[in-house]
């Protein structure tokens, strides 16, 4: 009885989502043509939590997204009738780099404010599951943005994108399938560079983004202290959040156009208010103190949770050798798949982990085979490309090699216990075989990773929040039932 209940639930949400397919023109006419796993419940255990926080199963949810955390929060409303965090999930990957998407193949996953109806949501995405940003947006069009088919989707790897495991992401589809099936007409996603506390904002004061960004904290800090969502309208080329008539008479937006007459309530214009107030303060006081900036990125590679970077890093003589099976704290469970390509920073962390027999380094760019968060690996995941050049081969005559010893084998050793292996003659190993980088035919060295071409500064005119535009590069077409970017 009761998995029939969540199945008619299940099926009511995708039923919003079925007819709005319907009503695009899509092949989605019937619910029997929808792949099980966008029917598949919320799991048991999210159920529970959510009855733990008083959380109706079909109550509205919101979405935060932060790229320098990769994180991704799920909001949920209570039965006080606010929101709270119900979940908070590490990013598999996101790519570009901090800042908003301005042109098409810039590789940027968007920032600022989406709605996502039934229509954006994707139950046959090529991964896994999907749902539309809904990118450009009302602001974005404004200021001359382009780029289209921008999603939070699964298999963990992104080209302008917020990548999470295809676990995850089936947990994200199912609760915005439960929202809508309980009347909610669209999800509010607020995508983020980073949480944006005085200490970050100090800390990138040197981004030519730093106006964007000051504009998207305000709504940032509308929902901190009123735990609602705001709503969000443009106009003169810039968001406005909570804003409503000041004589009860209907408001009218044009994104290009000068803003009407409008008041933020007094009740949240003061929590607002004091807010900021507060954040300005600290914010002084930290660039007064001449804190550290954020170095200045050379490229755009786009970020990894730590959790997930955590997994690809050889392991060390230590790892698992008293808690084989210890989870990673904080880490969600789901499977990397085996086209991760991790950012330039990580493959510097995996390259530098590397134990003293590692085979060189990993590749520039190379997928790599990840290992499911259900089993903790053994050993590091093998490559299916090395660079030639860092490949390291014995000569013809180098002996062979004696068996390695276990971990514990080697535990012992460092602590001077000895097991009954001897020690190879030191004679028994000519110098003359000492392992060697062989030179790499030309045609076998690995393409030089692309140079990306740097954004002109930005400026600013008029009522205008962001001018100039990164020069566009090319980019894979995404693989998905909405075709490719355009």
């Amino acid at each position: 009885m009761i998995g029939g209940s969540r199945l008619a639930r299940a099926v009511t949400g995708l039923a919003a989502i079925a007819a709005a397919f319907v009503l695009a023109g899509c092949n989605a006419d019937t619910i029997s043509q929808v792949p099980a796993r966008a029917l598949a419940p919320v799991s048991s255990a999210l159920v529970a939590e959510m009855d733990r926080k008083q959380m109706p199963l079909q109550s509205p949810i919101l979405i935060r997204i932060f790229k320098e955390e990769a994180e991704l929060e799920v909001w949920k409303k209570d039965t006080s009738g606010n929101y709270a965090l119900l979940k908070t999930y590490p990013i598999c990957r996101w790519s570009g780099d901090l800042g908003p998407k301005i042109k098409e193949g810039d590789r940027q996953a968007p920032e600022g404010f989406y709605q996502i109806t039934p229509g954006l949501m994707n139950p046959r995405s090529n991964f896994y599951l999907a749902f539309n940003l809904g990118f450009p947006n009302a602001y974005d069009r404004a200021n001359g943005r382009t780029g289209a088919f921008l999603m939070v989707h699964g298999d963990c790897s992104s080209a302008g994108c917020y990548a999470m495991t295809d676990e995850q992401i089936g947990e994200i589809f199912a609760l915005g399938r439960e929202s809508f099936a309980g009347g909610q007409k669209s999800f509010q996603v607020q995508a983020f560079p980073f949480r944006m506390t005085p200490q970050n904002m100090a800390k990138h004061r040197n981004s030519p983004h730093l106006a964007f960004w000051r504009m998207i904290k305000q709504g940032y800090d509308h929902f901190e202290v009123t735990r609602q969502e705001p709503r969000v309208d443009v106009c003169e080329r810039r968001y406005v959040f909570d804003a409503e008539s000041p004589n009860g008479a209907p408001l009218s937006f044009n994104a290009r156009s000068q803003c009407p007459a409008y008041r933020v309530a007094p009740a949240i214009a003061s929590l607002v208010s004091e807010k900021q107030a507060n954040d300005e303060r600290q914010y002084a006081d930290l660039v007064a103190r001449n804190v550290p900036t954020a170095p200045s990125r050379t490229g755009i590679d786009g970020g990894m949770n730590p959790t997930f970077a955590a997994r690809l890093k050889p392991k060390s003589l230590l790892d698992g050798v008293f808690a084989d099976n210890k989870t990673v704290v904080g880490a969600q469970p789901g499977t990397m798949g085996n086209n991760v390509v991790p950012p330039a920073d990580v493959q510097t962390q995996i390259a530098n982990a590397g134990a003293p027999n590692d085979q060189g380094s990993l590749s520039q760019g190379a997928p790599v085979q990840a290992a499911s968060y259900a089993a903790a690996p053994a050993q590091p995941a093998q490559q299916p490309q090395r660079p030639a050049a860092t490949t390291r081969t014995a000569s013809a005559e180098q002996p062979k090699q004696e068996a390695k010893p276990s971990r514990l084998q080697r535990l012992g050793a460092m602590i001077g216990l000895r097991g009954s292996r001897s020690a190879a003659p030191a004679e028994t190993k000519p110098a003359a075989t000492t392992v060697v980088a062989k030179p790499a035919p030309a045609a076998e060295s690995p393409a030089p990773r692309q140079q990306v071409a740097q954004a002109p500064a930005v400026t600013f005119s008029g009522t205008g929040i962001i001018g100039g535009g990164a020069a566009p590069l090319s980019s894979a077409s995404f693989d998905s039932r909405f075709g490719a970017p355009r």
